[in-house]
Parts: C-alpha cells; sequence; structure tokens
C-alpha cells in the first residue's frame, strides 16, 4: 500500500505561481512512476504530467506544456508539479497517483491522493 497527501493548492491570480507537493509513506517510493491528473468542475478528470521512476523522463500534457514541470525527490519520498504562468483554466482539484506502469491513462495508476484545490481567479 501507497498513502499519497497532496498540498500546496490555493488561491492565485493569473500569471502566478504554485508549487503543489505528493508525499507518499508506506511501500517504496522509488518503486512507482507518478503522475498529476486534475479534475475541473464539470469536467472529466485530465492527465496533467507524469514522471518515470528514476526521475529520468517526464511527459506532459499539451495544456501544461512549458508552464508546469514535474520533478521528485526520492530521498524525501516526494513528487512535485511547479505551476507557473497558471490561468484561470487551470483551475481544478489536482491528484497525485502512483502506479508501478503507468501511461497517461488514470486506470493505469494504482493509488491516488484526496486531492488539492487550485483555483486561478481572472
Amino acid at each position: 500500500q501507497v498513502q499519497l497527501v497532496e498540498s500546496g493548492g490555493g488561491l492565485m491570480q493569473t500569471g502566478g505561481s504554485l508549487r503543489l507537493s505528493c508525499a507518499a509513506s508506506g511501500r517504496a517510493f522509488s518503486g512507482y512512476a507518478m503522475g498529476w491528473f486534475r479534475r475541473a468542475p464539470g469536467k472529466e478528470r485530465e492527465f496533467v504530467a507524469r514522471i518515470t521512476r528514476n526521475g529520468r523522463s517526464t511527459y506532459y500534457a499539451d495544456s501544461v506544456k512549458g508552464r508546469f514541470t514535474i520533478s521528485s525527490d526520492n530521498a524525501k519520498n516526494t513528487v512535485y508539479l511547479q505551476m507557473n504562468s497558471l490561468k484561470p483554466e487551470d483551475t481544478a482539484v489536482y491528484y497525485c497517483a502512483a502506479g508501478v506502469f503507468t501511461s497517461y491513462d488514470a486506470a493505469s495508476y494504482d493509488y491516488w491522493g484526496q486531492g488539492t484545490q487550485v483555483t486561478v481567479s481572472s
């Protein structure tokens, strides 16, 4: 079992920055690839970013590419999502997730956090 706890969400103006953190506990963090997803009001959950188990490869949704950066710190069992140049359309609940063999598909992740709200005002 892996427990995931997100933090760092909040209210930010357009163009601002936030950094989300996802702290993992339980089984060896380094054995899992990590991802971030989000769900905006009235919309389906969507992929945001993911990082491979060794931290060497990252992948992003087109909507956040160039603005968001995913990173991990295995020593701290934590994955981060640095969000810059925020837009109102980034408003959503953000979830981190962990899985052994992951992709852009949420179904490929085994463990999920409870989510953290990000609100971007115009």
